[in-house]
């Protein structure tokens, strides 16, 4: 429980604010951009919330994978247009009620909101790096944006009690454990891909 606990003071409670900024409601459609840890869990945080649908973008099988574990019903592989096209496909033209931005790209941003049905919302919680809105654009899709660094202590008594009563196991986005000595190792594999979240020991 340890581990699980352990991503409450950051990564799954980043998930969640992620959620909550979209506005995720039980038997919504749910669309999450980023296959990182914060992505992930904003899945299980979908899921904790009642979506109905949750399609989690992602190209690496063993994301897709534990995406499918914490609740993602469909998985997209493509991004950019031809990502938007696929999710517009499998709304049947609508787009999706609410979009998790777990990255902080343009290109993810950009991708995020045209993914979003009108009068939806995007929750953003990647930290922007280069995002430049258009705001004619934005004016005319409806679409809500709500984010920021996440109010994680907010959230905490909630989170520890889902946690407690073991109704979500959000450690699992641990897959390398190392000492502390090897911090610098631990943010290598995650900086290129070999890991989603490392676990640090004394």
């Amino acid at each position: 429980m340890i581990p699980s606990l352990l991503t409450l003071s950051d990564v799954m409670g980043t998930g969640w604010f992620a959620a909550v900024a979209a506005n995720v409601k039980p038997g919504g459609t749910v669309a999450v951009v980023g296959d990182g840890a914060v992505g992930l869990l904003g899945v299980l945080s979908a899921k904790q919330k009642g979506a109905a649908r949750i399609v989690a973008m992602s190209r690496h099988a063993t994301r897709q994978k534990l995406a499918r574990e914490f609740g993602a019903t469909d998985i997209v592989t493509e991004r950019g247009d031809e990502g938007v096209t696929r999710i517009t496909e499998l709304t049947k033209g609508i787009g999706a009620d609410s979009v998790l931005e777990c990255v902080g790209t343009q290109e993810s941003m950009k991708q995020a909101i045209r993914s979003t049905r009108p009068g939806g919302s995007v929750g953003y919680v990647g930290v922007p790096h280069g995002v430049e809105l258009d705001g004619e654009k934005l004016f005319f899709s409806h679409t809500r944006l709500h984010g920021g660094p996440a109010p994680v202590r907010r959230f905490l008594p909630e989170l520890i009690d889902l946690v407690w009563k073991e109704k979500m196991n959000p450690g699992r986005v641990f897959d390398l454990t190392l000492p502390l000595d090897q911090v610098a190792e631990g943010y290598r594999a995650m900086d290129e891909r070999r890991a989603i979240k490392a676990l640090l020991k004394p």
